[in-house]
């Protein structure tokens, strides 16, 4: 299933095809006849004087060839709500033969002159679909044809719906291949692959990671027989030496637990625990699609945490990039020692204006807060009130979490600088962020977003029909809109 958009420059014919029209609360159409005969316009009208009009779309097949559709405009719609409103209405098209839709721009009504852009991309991100292994692939291509010129969606407002298309289905993309074929070593190649979109990549595998001393990094990954891997992707949008924005993502590609194994009900969903990886990606792969006026740096620790003769045991002691050693009593809490070292080393090498990290940290966020609102645990306020900001904007949202210095009596370790579990209970994800913020060792601005909850949809939501979300990517995309660009 593929949707394409056409921006036509003459009108639709009246008699032919399924016509999209909008109107207001009370289903009023501007202009109704100059689309409708009246026939049709007779039938709609009494169809609706019946109908219960808090809905926001009614479809009317008036034959058997053609169907009209209204949707209804409510008033202080905001963007996110467009935006719902354009997946709402992909999911009444999904199906049937009926394959092409004729949307009249100039029935919008309102004063948001992006709306139909807004509408498009909505639709478009609802209809994504991870099918590259199925053996018989739907075929049906949806034709969206737009015409009308009182909303028509500038050449440059196109270009930056498209990227953040192409950085979350990308995002998507990653997050949903198998570990068999995901691992780090095909993950570390296929960012390599992305110099062609004018990023900046480089791949540090093992030997130069040892040589570094990334030590808890590599210890997540010794029981593979895949690589490990640390890779940097740079976009210099501003030419200049200016500090760089940094986001950094937790890439375990499958996720066993190690020797503290995970129960095997639900282990088939660990291919997932690259997401904070995968969001990093898609969103600096948007930056240099739509040629973004900053300087970003997207940072991922690529591991995968299997059981072997070589594997880290529980109880076993080792010395991070940072240089503070870490007791790891539990190998199921290794996205944390992933990006103790990832954190440390972009802070030492980019020196940026400010560090954001994603990863599918905890089980203990989804307790807290379910598959509604991700974690935001920070050390600076001005930070976190930009990322909330940005959240409710886009609906990607985030409840900020606490961090307190009490709390580091709960990972202090009696061999090592610290332990990379709370063994006293409770606090889970706060402890994780406690232990993160150990290796900001400059007091650069941090946030940690802990996305467990929110980065793969069992059901499917309102922008994803179920499956990888992409959460994150729109999310840092507006962050960097709204205040750094």
């Amino acid at each position: 299933m593929s949707v394409k958009i056409n921006y036509l420059k003459k009108k639709a014919n009246k008699s032919k095809g399924n016509i999209v029209l909008f109107a207001d609360e009370k289903f009023n159409i501007k202009n109704p006849k100059e689309y409708l005969s009246n026939s049709e316009f007779s039938y709609i009208s009494d169809l609706l004087k019946t109908s219960d009009l808090k809905k926001n779309i009614f479809v009317f097949e008036v034959s058997s060839k053609k169907k009209i559709i209204l949707i209804s405009i409510k008033k202080g719609l905001k963007n996110f709500n467009i935006e719902n409103l354009g997946a709402d209405f992909y999911g009444r098209i999904n199906y049937g033969k009926n394959s092409e839709y004729f949307i009249n721009a100039d029935s919008v009504i309102g004063k948001n002159n992006n709306f139909i852009g807004y509408f498009l991309h909505g639709l478009k991100l609802k209809s994504y679909e991870f099918n590259k292994y199925k053996s018989k692939k739907k075929t049906r291509v949806i034709s969206i044809n737009i015409f009308g010129n009182k909303n028509k969606t500038s050449i440059q407002n196109q270009l930056k719906f498209k990227a953040l298309e192409e950085g979350t289905f990308y995002a998507r993309d990653l997050v949903s291949e198998p570990g068999n074929i995901l691992h780090p070593d095909e993950y570390a190649k296929r960012l390599s692959a992305l110099k062609k979109d004018g990023l900046k990549i480089n791949v540090y595998d093992e030997r130069k990671l040892k040589k570094m001393g990334m030590n808890s990094l590599l210890g997540v990954g010794m029981g593979s027989i895949r690589g490990s891997y640390l890779v940097t992707m740079e976009w210099n949008g501003l030419k200049n030496n200016s500090k760089p924005l940094a986001f950094v993502g937790k890439g375990v590609t499958f996720d066993t637990g190690g020797y503290s194994l995970k129960p095997a009900r639900f282990m088939e969903d660990m291919t997932y625990d690259m997401a904070g990886s995968a969001a990093v990606v898609g969103l600096m792969k948007n930056l240099a699609f739509r040629k973004a006026k900053i300087n970003a740096v997207g940072v991922v620790g690529l591991v995968e945490n299997m059981v072997s003769g070589d594997a880290q045991r529980p109880g076993d002691i080792v010395k991070s990039y940072s240089g503070k050693t870490i007791e790891v009593l539990n190998t199921d809490a290794e996205g944390r020692l992933v990006l103790a070292d990832a954190l440390t080393f972009t802070e030492k090498k980019f020196k940026p204006k400010f560090i954001i990290d994603l990863a599918t940290l905890t089980g203990a966020i989804i307790v807290s807060l379910g598959s509604e609102y991700a974690g935001l645990f920070s050390n600076d306020d001005k930070l976190s009130k930009q990322i909330l900001e940005a959240g409710e904007k886009v609906e990607e949202k985030l409840w900020r979490m606490p961090l307190h210095k009490n709390y580091d009596k709960l990972i202090n370790s009696k061999n090592a600088d610290m332990q990379n579990i709370n063994y006293v209970g409770g606090a889970g994800s706060t402890t994780a962020a406690q232990f993160l913020q150990r290796f900001i060792l400059n007091k650069t601005p941090w946030a940690h977003l802990d996305i467990a909850g929110m980065a793969f949809s069992k059901y499917g939501g309102a922008l994803n029909s179920g499956g990888a979300t992409g959460f994150g990517v729109r999310l840092l995309n507006k962050l960097i809109e709204e205040n750094y660009e």
